[in-house]
């Protein structure tokens, strides 16, 4: 880590040894400095065809991982680009580090704007709103010590993504690596815990929410632990599907949207939340019912009772508080609830509705081919991601990536990139006909890389979800009906295998395990119009 090198390189280095070794990158005038690096610790840049895959990718494989994900673009448009896929990362806490190169300093003139190529008045001010943190070096020195400080911000707990732009002349200028320092866990204290568990030990009905924070920390077995301990139902945001196991007896395994399961939570004595903001999305805009009395563990003091005020809030890392609590309770002997029934009444009710035959038939096809092959799914911004995100049967942690952070269409196809580079477990893209064609030229790099992602594309003519909000609203449906290609020809232009079904088709299931078994890039279109479920909100009144 001590030999001098460029600064480009120094960067990627450092990136390299902090575990990354793959990073998503499109080149331009400013930033060919890191396409000149090569050899042992230098991740491989992987080259994607528009500026958001790049932090879409990263995204993507920070997530599958829970590391680092690592993007790189170039100056002015190209940093501007990625802001969209930036903002989604910032809404979903994902450790994201996005550099982007800046006009050379020879070129720059401070508080001047001299119409330079690719020139910006503050180009990093486009992702204050959006970043952990913002990093502006001007010299190699200050450019490799505050890439190792970038590293350490993404990565610290609570996480998020970081921007930091270094000059084109400052890349290519010398440079040693610096030493990164792995993130800290944040301890409870005894006091908390000790208030916290007399809580517990005060309320005999106690159901567990459980957030993003418990993936991002590790904590899946403790909370599994606590749960057992407590025999207590556990809820899961959309960023902590499978952090319990949608098979074990405690999972509620349905979106708290669900009515009876509003219902659980309310007349609890206890809600014990962990990892959570209780953000918008999740809450129904925050018109949930809320239990008796509320423990809220959180690592960030300023999330901890940002919505709802704790009656015992607990600031500390979500494992190492959930193990505290665990020894601090006493074990209970029976479980108060019946969530096998619980589920059949949801069910019975869903498919009761018009278009639930047809989205459980897929739900079904989807949960069938994740088991066999234990792949990660995405979802995107359509019906069929929706129905995915809040009701699939996922047995793992990081087994869905979805977008209702930020809610933005058009990541299922890029995002997949991401996962797919580990080449461990094939990627399952779920997208509507809109979103998809937001990413389209990303087909290009499935084929290049040859990247084992099938892309379940669900055709219903334009943008579906928008459509139904116009009819649910009585309004007239107007700017939502799209005109697309042939999505296969599209897909054999790009050398991909695709195949087209029809809404109900009993192949959708065989269709899907076939494209996941090849290892290869695969599209599966399947022509079907649904409503979406309760998980949106044009329906949560319902």
């Amino acid at each position: 880590m001590n030999q001098e090198t460029s600064v480009a390189e120094a960067v990627l280095r450092m990136v390299k040894a902090s575990g990354v070794n793959t990073v998503f990158g499109l080149p331009g005038v400013h930033n060919l400095a890191f396409w000149r690096c090569e050899g042992p610790g230098i991740p491989q840049i992987m080259g994607v065809r528009h500026e958001q895959t790049t932090v879409y990718a990263a995204d993507g494989m920070a997530r599958a991982t829970g590391g680092l994900g690592v993007a790189l673009t170039t100056t002015g448009p190209g940093a501007a680009n990625a802001a969209g896929a930036f903002g989604e990362a910032a809404a979903s806490n994902s450790p994201v580090l996005l550099i982007a190169s800046e006009i050379p300093t020879t070129t720059a003139r401070p508080g001047v704007m001299r119409g330079a190529l690719h020139e910006s008045k503050d180009q990093a001010a486009i992702f204050e709103p959006l970043a952990k943190a913002v990093f502006r070096p001007r010299t190699a020195q200050a450019a490799v010590r505050e890439t190792a400080t970038a590293i350490e911000t993404a990565l610290a707990f609570p996480r998020g993504p970081v921007y930091i732009d270094i000059p084109m002349d400052v890349l290519a200028a010398p440079a040693r690596p610096v030493q990164v320092t792995p993130p800290a866990r944040l301890h409870p204290g005894a006091a908390e815990i000790a208030a916290a568990a007399a809580l517990v030990e005060d309320c005999a009905d106690v159901v567990i929410w459980a957030g993003g924070g418990v993936v991002q920390s590790g904590a899946e077995a403790e909370l599994v632990r606590l749960a057992e301990r407590l025999r207590a139902p556990v809820v899961t945001t959309f960023a902590a599907r499978g952090a319990i196991a949608h098979a074990h007896p405690l999972a509620v395994g349905l979106p708290a949207h669900e009515p009876e399961v509003a219902t659980l939570i309310g007349g609890a004595d206890l809600l014990l939340a962990v990892g959570t903001d209780f953000d918008g999305p999740d809450t129904r805009n925050w018109t949930m019912p809320t239990a008796r009395a509320l423990l809220n563990i959180n690592c960030s003091a300023g999330e901890v009772a940002k919505n709802y005020r704790p009656d015992v809030p607990v600031v500390a890392d979500a494992a190492l508080a959930l193990a505290a609590l665990t020894a601090a309770v006493e074990p209970r002997p029976a479980a108060r609830h019946d969530l096998a029934r619980l589920r059949e009444i949801v069910w019975a009710r869903i498919l009761a509705e018009p278009s639930g035959p047809a989205a459980r038939g897929i739900l079904d096809a989807i949960d069938t081919v994740t088991a066999r092959h234990d792949a990660t799914v995405i979802a995107d911004m359509a019906i069929a991601g929706y129905w995915a995100g809040g009701y699939g049967a996922f047995r793992r942690s990081r087994q869905l990536h979805y977008a209702v952070g930020w809610g933005t269409l058009g990541l299922g196809l890029p995002s997949a990139i991401g996962p797919a580079v580990l080449r461990d477990k094939p990627v399952l893209a779920i997208c509507g006909d809109g979103g998809f064609m937001f990413a389209v030229g990303e087909l290009a790099v499935l084929a290049q890389e040859d990247l084992p992602v099938t892309i379940l594309l669900v055709d219903d003519g334009g943008y579906g979800m928008l459509r139904y909000d116009q009819v649910h609203a009585g309004h007239p449906v107007r700017g939502v009906e799209l005109a697309r290609p042939d999505f296969t020809s599209l897909a054999a232009s790009f050398k991909v295998d695709a195949v087209e079904l029809q809404e109900g088709d009993p192949a959708l299931a065989a269709t899907l395990d076939e494209a996941l078994s090849s290892g290869r890039p695969r599209v599966v279109v399947l022509r079907a119009r649904l409503d979406p479920p309760r998980t949106i909100s044009a329906r949560w009144g319902e």
